[in-house]
């Protein structure tokens, strides 16, 4: 478990010093050549009854996202094997609930969706909403991979963000995944309106964690018109590199995702994240709602990497 102060030291550091020490921790314990592409479907989107303030799936506010049903098992089949076939070796699957239905067709094909995408030969992560455990052991039992649950800042702050559901649910959903053996994928937002320490607060909530989280998803905030935080001022560069970087010495055999934003970020920008310790990305057009950088400018970043991306190009990770 790490302090508030241990971070704040980390992260006070000299730019190029913190970056260099998150390097060297990423080359002992993951290396440059591994930078996994994950493709991300909304499977169920809009009508969310959670009032996230940075959602436009959220019943609460009006955006430009319509309200979709949830998909069927051959649409997800073509997404995956789609995804598959641009290089990517994870496929996540989002679906705007509260929480899934406990029982009943929804869920039975949510779980039919896991088994199809294992089949292909991806890893499945799903981000569902808050579960019971019993939920957690059948998504489990379909062949889960990992479970999307973030944290998205810290406690103090968290209240300013959301008032549905508490920070403790949160937590208690993330209890119940890794109790069934599922990878914790639990990342954050910055760019909402919250200090350095909040940011460094949610590391040390993640470092509570037993064990520590597979994946931490690192999100720039994207304004959506409709949401309270559609005026939302962006956040430097330096700021998320520094992230990264602190995150990357904290956890250093956890995958750490620059997720959300990135295609606002240069590729310069970019190169920089997985310097810090970056080392996967999601690939394709859209995120769950969000516009994300085209395959083909994906294709000329990992290029201008150099020869030991393009070699995890043509041969993604492990599938775990």
């Amino acid at each position: 478990m790490k302090t508030l102060t241990e971070l704040r030291s980390l992260y006070s550091q000299p730019l190029l010093e913190l970056v260099a020490q998150a390097s060297d921790v990423h080359r002992q314990n993951r290396g440059y050549g591994d930078i996994q592409k994950c493709a991300l479907l909304s499977i169920k989107t809009g009508g969310c009854p959670e009032d996230c303030a940075y959602c436009p799936q959220s019943a609460h506010y009006d955006t430009p996202v319509s309200r979709q049903p949830l998909l069927t098992v051959e649409e997800v089949r073509q997404a995956a094997e789609q995804a598959k076939a641009a290089g990517a070796t994870r496929f996540c699957m989002g679906a705007a609930w509260r929480s899934p239905p406990k029982e009943g067709p929804e869920f039975e094909r949510v779980l039919e969706m896991i088994r199809t995408v294992r089949s292909l030969g991806l890893e499945a992560c799903v981000t569902l909403g808050m579960l019971t455990p019993d939920q957690a052991r059948r998504l489990k039992e379909a062949g889960l991979t990992a479970y999307n649950h973030n944290l998205d800042t810290s406690r103090q702050f968290y209240s300013n963000i959301v008032t549905t559901r508490t920070y403790d649910d949160r937590l208690a959903t993330l209890r119940a995944v890794s109790q069934a053996g599922i990878s914790v994928c639990c990342g954050g937002i910055i760019g909402m309106g919250e200090s350095i320490d909040d940011r460094l607060m949610m590391l040390v909530e993640l470092s509570q964690l037993q064990p520590p989280p597979e994946s931490i998803p690192i999100n720039c905030l994207i304004p959506i018109p409709g949401t309270p935080l559609e005026k939302a001022p962006p956040v430097s560069v330096t700021e998320l590199v520094r992230l990264i970087a602190v995150a990357r010495i904290t956890f250093p055999k956890s995958r750490i995702r620059l997720s959300a934003g990135r295609d606002r970020l240069s590729q310069e920008a970019q190169i920089l994240c997985f310097l810090a310790g970056a080392d996967s990305i999601f690939y394709g057009e859209k995120l769950l709602t969000a516009s994300n950088p085209d395959i083909q400018e994906d294709e000329h970043l990992l290029t201008a990497i150099g020869p030991i991306a393009e070699k995890q190009k043509n041969h993604c990770g492990n599938i775990a």
